[in-house]
Order: structure tokens, then C-alpha cells, then sequence
């Protein structure tokens, strides 16, 4: 799996590992994080549904007719609302792998930033305009209390999304499936 680049120049992969009922069969997944190749944490135990729902999110805010349109002329700053208030509102957080872990076997989140540039001349107060941009920060923690951060274009969020999801698929989770049935 191709990893996110990180602001620090390190790329950080993060695998779905199948989680499986007592037969054996894969039905959901857990992340484990890699930076630059070695282990870095692991979270979110049985989080596929959660990511596959947030793709779909991702996809109808980045429509050319979604709410969001009207809002954001640029579908690279076309986020799903987060479900709740914040300074930083967070589409995901994964915290810890499973509930009995300690808080330092590494963290995994995304909030969305709002950010404006002048666009106009040096200085002048007039004859420019704000440019607002949103992005999606992804940080991760490892197990060893370090982090790494990759800020990311909706574009760049469906595609990652994209790749975990797929890897899940291949690994014989079935998000995609286990979401669409979640969600009746």
C-alpha cells in the first residue's frame, strides 16, 4: 500500500488488518501503522464501516450539485461536515486499538483546517480578495509517543480512503459491503 506523505518527508502506511470471528472468517479491520516501513502503532479495532461511511461522505461532498458546491467553488476543499462541534472537528479518531489498551499504542485522527491567503496586492487592503481553503490533516501517534502529520485535499482523502478500503477488500474484510449493510 502506497503511504501518505508526511510534512516531516516520512511516508506513513496504514494497513487494515482483517479482524476475525471464531471460524476464522474476516469481517471487519483494525489499523496498523507504518512509518517508513516499520511499526508505528496500531487503532482502531473493527473501523472499516467508519472509513467506508466517511468515503462515502467524502464522494457526495465533492458532487458538483452537494451542498458543500455552493460553499466551496473548489471541490479540493469540498469536505463532509463533521458530526460534531470543535475548534478542530475531526472526521475520524482512532485512538487505541481495542478498549483495554493503553493510550500509547498509538493514535490515528483527522480534523479539518480552514485556512485564508491574501490574494491581491503586497500590502494593499484593496483590489485583492481572501482565498479560503480547507484541508484534511491526518496525525498519527506512535506507540512511542512521536507523530507525523500529512495534510491532505479532499481529492487526496477519497484516494486514501480508496486504497485502505480496497486493501481491507482484498484481505477479505468486506467494508464496503459491512457498511451498506450498517447503514439500513
Amino acid at each position: 500500500m502506497r503511504g501518505l506523505r508526511c510534512l516531516d518527508g516520512s511516508s506513513l502506511a496504514v494497513v487494515p488488518v482483517p479482524a476475525r470471528d471464531r471460524s476464522g472468517t474476516p469481517y471487519e479491520v483494525t489499523l496498523e501503522l507504518r512509518r517508513d516501513g516499520v511499526s508505528f502503532g496500531a487503532v482502531g479495532e473493527r473501523c472499516g464501516h467508519l472509513l467506508a461511511g466517511l468515503a462515502e461522505r467524502v464522494a457526495a461532498a465533492r458532487a458538483a450539485g452537494s451542498p458543500q458546491a455552493a460553499r466551496w467553488p473548489d471541490p479540493d476543499d469540498r469536505f463532509p461536515e463533521p458530526a460534531g462541534p470543535g475548534r478542530e472537528p475531526e472526521l475520524f479518531a482512532f485512538r487505541y486499538r481495542e478498549r483495554a489498551d493503553l493510550a500509547s499504542t498509538g493514535e490515528l485522527r483527522c480534523t479539518l483546517r480552514t485556512s485564508a491567503t491574501w490574494v491581491g496586492p503586497p500590502g494593499a487592503t484593496a483590489g485583492g480578495r481572501w482565498r479560503t481553503a480547507r484541508r484534511a490533516v491526518v496525525e498519527a501517534w506512535g506507540a512511542g509517543g512521536r507523530g507525523v502529520r500529512a495534510v491532505l485535499t479532499s481529492a487526496e482523502l477519497a484516494r486514501f480512503l480508496g486504497e485502505v478500503l480496497a486493501e481491507a477488500e482484498r484481505a477479505g474484510a468486506g467494508c464496503r459491503v459491512h457498511a451498506a449493510r450498517s447503514a439500513r
